[in-house]
C-alpha cells in the first residue's frame, strides 16, 4: 500500500507564504491559515485562485482511502548526457519532494472505480520531462491497457529536461505512440491541464486526452507569451494562454474546479462504465 508523505507546502506567483501558519492569495489579497487553505484541496475561498498542489496531496484529494498503490518508483535518471551538476539536482529534488522523479503513477479506486494515473510535480526540476518521466509515463499507459481501465494524467511541466538533450525530446513520440495503442484498444484517457503545462508535455501527451480538461487560470502552452510577442511585434489577447482562454478557442474540453475535480472525475469514470458494460458490437467503450 502507498503512504501518503508530508510534503512541503508549494507556492507560486499569486500566494506569499507569510509565518508557516498563514498564507495571503495576492489575486485577492485575503489571509487565509494554512491548514484552512489545505482543507479546501488549496483553493482560495474567496476568490477560487488555484495554488499549486503536491503529487502527494493530488492522491490524498482524488482516490478512495487506501487504495493507491505506487508504480515504478525505483526508476530514476542516470544523468546520460553527463551534465554538470545535473546529477546533485535530481537528488536535491529527490530529498525536497519524497519523490524518486518528476512524476508519480500507480494505480487506485476512485468512487469504486479503477484508474491508472500519473501525477507530475513541478517541485522536481519543474516537472521537466526526461527519459524517466517518459518511461513512467508509457508503463502507466501500457498498464492502463493491460488493467483496461482509464487513464488519467496530472500534467504540469516546463517542458523538456534539456540535461538530457534529444534524448527528453525522444519522449514526446514515445509518449503520443503508446497513446496510439491504448485509443485501439477503446480506453479512454482524461488529461488534466494544471498550472503551468508548457513546452513539449504540451506539444505531446498533454493534449491527446480523449476528454482535456483544465483547472481554472492555468497556464498552457508551448512557448511562454513574452517570446510569442516579441517574435510576432504584437500585443497579445487578454488572458493569452491561461485555461479559459483555450476553451473559449475549442482547445479544451471542461474546465473542474479542484473542489468538485474527484466528484465530476468520478461521473466521467461512471459514464465510461456505463457505456462499456452496455457493449457495443465493435468493442469500443461508449465514449
Amino acid at each position: 500500500m502507498f503512504l501518503v508523505e508530508k510534503a512541503p507546502t508549494p507556492v507560486r506567483k499569486g500566494a506569499v507564504q507569510m509565518d508557516g501558519l498563514w498564507i495571503k492569495c495576492n489575486q485577492c489579497q485575503e489571509i487565509f491559515l494554512t491548514k484552512e487553505l489545505e482543507k479546501n484541496y488549496k483553493v482560495c475561498p474567496k476568490c477560487d485562485f488555484h495554488f499549486r498542489m503536491t503529487a502527494h496531496e493530488r492522491v490524498q484529494m482524488l482516490f478512495d482511502t487506501d487504495t493507491f498503490v505506487e508504480w515504478d518508483r525505483e526508476i530514476t535518471s542516470k544523468d546520460p548526457l553527463e551534465f554538470p551538476g545535473y546529477k546533485e539536482k535530481v537528488a536535491k529534488s529527490q530529498r525536497d519532494t519524497s519523490l524518486s522523479e518528476a512524476i508519480l503513477t500507480g494505480i487506485g479506486k476512485v468512487d469504486g472505480h479503477n484508474v491508472v494515473v500519473g501525477i507530475m510535480d513541478p517541485r522536481f526540476i519543474m516537472a521537466s520531462m526526461g527519459t524517466v518521466v517518459g518511461e513512467k509515463i508509457v508503463r502507466a499507459i501500457e498498464g492502463a491497457r493491460d488493467h483496461n481501465c482509464p487513464l488519467i494524467l496530472f500534467c504540469a511541466s516546463g517542458g523538456a529536461r534539456m540535461q538530457e538533450g534529444v534524448l527528453s525530446l525522444m519522449q514526446m513520440a514515445r509518449t503520443s505512440a503508446a497513446l496510439s495503442s491504448l485509443a485501439e484498444k477503446g480506453v479512454p484517457y482524461f488529461s488534466v491541464l494544471t498550472d503551468p503545462t508548457t513546452g513539449g508535455v504540451t506539444a505531446s501527451f498533454a493534449m491527446l486526452g480523449d476528454v482535456i480538461i483544465a483547472e481554472p487560470g492555468a497556464l498552457i502552452g508551448f512557448t511562454g507569451p513574452r517570446v510569442i510577442e516579441q517574435t510576432i511585434r504584437q500585443k497579445l489577447p487578454e488572458g493569452f494562454q491561461r485555461a479559459e482562454f483555450l476553451q473559449k478557442h475549442g482547445m479544451v474540453d471542461l474546465i473542474m474546479n479542484r473542489t468538485e475535480m474527484r466528484k465530476e472525475l468520478a461521473i466521467l469514470l461512471a459514464l465510461h462504465r456505463a457505456g462499456n458494460e452496455g457493449g457495443s458490437s465493435d468493442g469500443t467503450t461508449g465514449l
